[in-house]
């Protein structure tokens, strides 16, 4: 079986971009809080979706809607609109984290292929033989704090397929288990769909550089010449011990580019690349490049030099292949 590269599609635009630098698969979300890139100015309406899918389709690309929050108690209707819509626009499946949305789903509406979003955290053959078996899930979007061996052995395990990230921002958390944000925001990606929200976000300059706030909390200070990155609290600089440091993690990007052989040999079906929140240019550029290493891999011809055509699209500057070749557990 080939690989599917599943890319990313914050806007209509960047979707058309995906479709066009070669990408098998696209995800994207609705413009609301069932979608965890719930962010201004992103997003899909339901018109704008079914448009999208046409687009796709006619170019032989499959397109995978994300509702992957966690529903409200008593407020189930905008996840249950939300699987209707996805179903009407002719999505190709749906990726899912919650068990009461997962449960309608299978229940209301059985034509739909489930995918177990990487927000429900299913990292053991237990957990993922639970959501395909009660709820018949095809695809698992595995955390990304599995090693390649441990990834080999769980789908040896499993009868699902599985998805793995391989470049983009990275979470030091396992997705789905995070509620940091809310401690300073109120708000938190699991249930707003929102990480660090944008409305708390504050840069405040002076003649000593620049302070980054997220909810009034000083995240991250920087000298004049020094770059400021987006302010979430994972990856601020706190003073610590008498030491100014990143406690939780440096700002750095997975690119897992060299390990592509790797992971298809372990057995993954799907490699994903984050980023629903950069603009079609980044976009374009990530999706040609991964679909060149994909086609090389599988034509075993030589290795594409990915990490050095994508290094100034890189968070912070530097790559890494994370957990994939983590030695600490």
């Amino acid at each position: 079986m080939s690989l599917e590269l599943v890319c990313p599609a914050g806007t209509p635009a960047a979707l058309r971009a995906a479709v066009e630098a070669g990408a098998h698969a696209v995800y994207c979300g609705f413009r609301d809080e069932t979608n965890a890139r719930n962010f201004p100015g992103l997003n899909f309406s339901p018109a704008e979706l079914a448009e999208g899918i046409r687009f796709a389709h006619a170019r032989g690309v499959r397109v995978l809607v994300a509702v992957n929050t966690f529903a409200t108690a008593g407020a189930m209707e905008p996840w249950r609109r939300a699987l209707a819509a996805a179903e009407d626009a002719g999505a190709d499946a749906v990726i899912l984290a919650d068990l009461a949305v997962l449960d309608h789903a299978a229940r209301h509406h059985p034509g739909l292929r489930l995918h177990l979003s990487v927000q429900a955290a299913a990292a053991t053959p237990e957990a993922i033989g639970f959501y395909a078996d009660a709820f018949g899930v095809k695809r698992v979007v595995l955390p990304r704090v599995l090693t390649v061996e441990e990834i080999a052995a769980l789908n040896r395990a499993v009868t699902v397929e599985t998805e793995v990230f391989v470049f983009g921002g990275l979470c030091p958390m396992a997705e789905g288990r995070c509620a940091l944000s809310s401690y300073a925001t109120g708000r938190s990606p699991n249930l707003s769909g929102v990480c660090s929200p944008p409305e708390h976000v504050v840069y405040e300059d002076d003649a000593g550089g620049r302070t980054a706030r997220l909810g009034g909390f000083a995240i991250e200070r920087t000298a004049p010449d020094e770059p400021a990155g987006y302010p979430t609290l994972c990856k601020g600089r706190f003073v610590a011990e008498g030491r100014t440091t990143h406690l939780f993690e440096d700002p750095v990007s997975l690119n897992a580019a060299g390990l592509v052989g790797r992971l298809a040999a372990a057995g993954v079906t799907a490699l994903k690349i984050e980023g629903r929140q950069r603009g079609k240019g980044y976009v374009a550029e990530v999706v040609r490049t991964f679909r060149a290493v994909v086609d090389a891999v599988e034509a075993g011809r030589d290795p594409v030099a990915a990490e050095r055509l994508l290094a100034g699209l890189v968070e912070g500057g530097r790559q890494t292949a994370g957990a994939y070749r983590k030695t600490w557990r």
